[in-house]
């Protein structure tokens, strides 16, 4: 027998053993791949709008679209634990409504649990989702839905009011059942003080190393997203380029007549193909 399948018992228990590991993915194969590589958690984040759609945010992502790949990943995942996005208005406007859009993603999809942004004003949604069987990861700090409040993607909760709202707001949404809680672009030290104040785990990105956990965007830790990277993505990899290298070795390739070589095509009898040309020529 393979691997059993990580739990969210599993996930929070695993966190006071070591730090928590978080990618994202949005298709089969990729997240066949990173399933395979030992991830405690797969997040099918709203960040398909920027990484896989081509839009400027997340702001148009819709559930349909959100439903559509999180089958997708949810067919290429064996071992890790999945958690689907919540995207824009899909619970931002009644508790009920969010619990029937949670439900879809856990009953039509194969997740096993949301994540929503948002503090206080989200506890009685948290609250709903999670008696009702459906656990709730929730999102502080940089909540990309809110970029135009923010007026751009900036670091988050630096001056003493906003920070003193921030801890206030991780202290509700753990009351409010949320099961872990990820920080975005806020001080280091900050993320530390909320993560020693919680008995949930926190996943950090662009929130330094004193998180219970790290998670990145796929495209950003591979180099495949074309723009400039924020300051705390560490590109692993550079996958964009090598795409691109490798798309145009082909060109040069199929023009110069190097692709496809001998090794690359299929054979049949010489007799059988003399016998088609006579036939050709005669017809």
């Amino acid at each position: 027998m393979g691997q059993a399948r990580m739990t969210v018992a599993d996930f929070v228990s695993a966190a006071s053993a070591r730090k928590l590991t978080m990618l994202t993915a949005y298709d089969y194969p990729t997240a066949r791949f990173l399933d395979e590589a030992g991830l405690d958690g797969i997040l099918v984040g709203d960040s398909l709008g920027d990484v896989v759609l081509g839009y400027p945010n997340t702001l148009p992502v819709t559930m349909a679209d959100m439903l559509h790949h999180v089958k997708a990943v949810a067919r290429g995942v064996q071992k890790t634990f999945l958690i689907a996005d919540m995207p824009f208005l899909s619970y931002q406007v009644t508790p009920e409504e969010a619990l029937r859009n949670a439900g879809r993603f856990v009953q039509e999809a194969g997740a096993q649990a949301v994540k929503l942004e948002g503090g206080k004003p989200f506890t009685a949604t948290i609250r709903k989702i999670v008696e009702s069987g459906i656990p709730v990861m929730a999102h502080l700090g940089l909540t990309p839905q809110s970029v135009h409040r923010f007026g751009g993607y900036r670091v988050q909760a630096r001056e003493e009011a906003a920070a003193r709202r921030l801890l206030e707001d991780a202290r509700v949404v753990e009351e409010a059942g949320a099961f872990a809680l990820v920080l975005e672009c806020i001080p280091a030290s900050l993320a530390e003080l909320v993560t020693e104040i919680l008995t949930i785990p926190t996943i950090g990105i662009g929130a330094g190393s004193g998180c219970s956990g790290q998670i990145l965007v796929l495209h950003d830790l591979l180099g495949m997203s074309p723009e400039r990277a924020p300051k705390f993505v560490k590109r692993y990899r550079k996958l964009g380029e090598e795409i691109s290298q490798a798309a145009g070795e082909f060109i040069a390739e199929v023009r110069d007549g190097k692709y496809p070589g001998r090794e690359h095509s299929f054979s049949m009898s010489d007799e059988v193909v003399s016998r088609l040309r006579e036939e050709v020529g005669k017809a």
